[in-house]
């Protein structure tokens, strides 16, 4: 009794796996470009509040903030990338992490 319940199983198994590659399950691009911004929003927070704190104190000195309102403008501009739209396996969306603003990957 018991080997025909794992014999079950495993033929259950298999017409699971058979019957997900018929009818094309995978990944909803859609929903994954949404985490993918998601998770770049969640990320450039902290990252634009470190740089209004670098903003304020470069004002206090009479210094240039050219480079900091660039790299606050990258930071919203980073979930409308043209990469994310265009991705269409996640491999090429995971891709679109841009370490130079974003920092370490969060797929890595």
């Amino acid at each position: 009794m018991i080997n025909q319940r794992f014999l079950l199983i495993e033929v259950l198994g298999t017409l699971g796996l058979i019957h997900l590659k018929i009818m094309g399950f995978g990944i909803d691009m859609a929903k994954a470009k949404e985490i993918h911004k998601t998770n770049i929003r969640n990320v450039r927070e902290s990252k634009l509040a470190a740089l209004d704190v670098d903003f304020q104190r470069a004002l206090e000195v009479g210094s240039a903030t050219t480079s900091i309102v660039a790299k606050k403008q990258a930071l919203r501009d980073a979930p409308a990338a043209a990469g994310i739209t265009t991705a269409t396996t996640t491999e090429e969306l995971k891709a679109q992490w841009d370490t130079s603003i974003l920092g370490d990957s969060p797929y890595s």
